[in-house]
């Protein structure tokens, strides 16, 4: 009986998608060790295709041999399916998706948000706020809403980004507005379950975090940082943070300790906050806070004690590492630019917005550089994913499969 119970369980683990959708199985880009190389050659890792893509910022989410991301056509979006051992399209459904009225898209047309893989379905959000359930094989509509026109949503400056998320039989996604800032759909029908909330909506999507054994949604919103229920919307706590709802904020880093680390560009800075549960309520410290750390558009890892980002937004920008408990910047490094990182085991995996990969060892000591290689020509500010020892990353204008083992 346990030998049939641990093959069931092997089976499951192997069926799970490998990157299902933002920021990876754990959405914290974290992954567990693998055998990469621990070095290249001069011209980089192994290249196995390589295939011009039109404009998106979507990441790649990977399911076995199928690899989904969407692009802009005009006046169009397009959801993707390829197939991973060569880049070949397997389907792509397209649909109209206008700019709507106070958007400013000049910084790049989208989409932003990143596709999600759950079970059958592929849910997708483009940056007018339709979203759509497809069916991951064919890519057959089988239920819209649209979370700006339909439910009321913010119109965001550069467009819709929040990438959604599963909970138990819902998505949730964020809209903004009085009452609903964000909501519980059936993952089956699209019904509403329920929404919460009267915070403006923000760029940075929600994740789920457990506060002494209480789950919560926690999520960057406007002006402000704000746990809610994932069962029922209900507000249950929040914490002022200067923000505007078009400034970019990074996806929430939530610890163990109970830690919450958010970093925002412009006038945001950065903050780390202690939760806990007190008498039924959550209770909020704020451990530190300042602007030496400003993170744009990428991505935080926490190992440890310690942060390593990309700090800076309209001028130059520096890698740096600072302490989560008190703030403390420890050092910089000046050799990468603006970038994405994805940490393997104790490896990171950082492509950088001039196309270029490193490979390298993070720790309060210092930035260590095993590795780099010019892997893409255009600017690319979507984090890269990986599955296996497989990397899958793209630019403006292509995408790239290399095997990093």
């Amino acid at each position: 009986m346990l030998s049939l119970l641990l093959i069931a369980a092997s089976v499951m683990q192997a069926a799970s998608p490998e990157w299902p959708g933002w920021a990876g199985p754990s959405r914290d880009f974290h992954l567990t060790a693998r055998p990469i190389a621990s070095t290249w050659p001069a011209a980089g890792p192994k290249v196995l295709w390589k295939h011009a893509l039109p404009y998106g910022s979507s990441s790649i989410a990977v399911e076995g041999k199928r690899l989904y991301t969407m692009y802009r056509d005009g006046d169009n979006e397009v959801v993707l399916a390829l197939d991973a051992t060569n880049g070949k399209k397997v389907w792509e459904y397209k649909y109209a998706a206008k700019f709507l009225k106070g958007m400013n898209m000049a910084t790049g047309p989208g989409p932003h948000s990143t596709p999600m893989i759950d079970g059958p379905r592929l849910f997708t959000v483009g940056v007018n706020g339709k979203l759509h359930c497809l069916d991951k094989k064919t890519g057959k509509v089988l239920w819209t809403r649209g979370l700006i026109e339909e439910m009321g949503g913010n119109v965001m400056l550069r467009g819709y980004s929040n990438s959604p998320l599963h909970y138990k039989d819902t998505l949730i996604v964020m809209l903004g507005g009085k009452g609903h800032t964000i909501a519980a759909l059936d993952l089956k029908t699209g019904a509403t379950r329920w929404q919460g909330g009267d915070f403006g909506n923000s760029h940075s999507s929600p994740v789920l975090i457990k506060v002494d054994g209480q789950e919560q949604l926690a999520v960057v919103v406007e002006k402000a940082v704000a746990g809610f229920d994932p069962n029922s919307g209900r507000v249950l706590w929040s914490h002022a943070h200067e923000n505007r709802g078009g400034d970019i904020t990074s996806t929430l880093l939530w610890g163990s300790d109970n830690l919450l680390f958010f970093s925002g560009a412009y006038q945001g800075g950065s903050r780390t906050l202690e939760l806990h549960q007190s008498g039924g309520a959550t209770t909020v410290k704020e451990l530190w806070f300042h602007r030496q750390m400003r993170v744009h558009h990428s991505d935080v890892m926490r190992v440890g004690d310690y942060l390593y980002a990309s700090n800076g937004d309209f001028g130059g920008t520096v890698f740096l590492c600072a302490n989560v408990k008190t703030g403390e910047i420890k050092w910089r490094e000046r050799s990468v630019v603006r970038a994405n990182t994805v940490l393997v085991g104790d490896r990171a995996v950082i492509l950088d917005e001039d196309g270029v990969l490193h490979l390298a060892t993070l720790s309060p000591d210092g930035y260590k550089e095993m590795a780099r290689a010019q892997v893409l020509e255009n600017l690319a500010w979507t984090p890269p994913s990986i599955a296996g020892t497989k990397l899958y990353a793209r630019d403006r204008k292509s995408i790239v499969a290399l095997d990093l083992k």
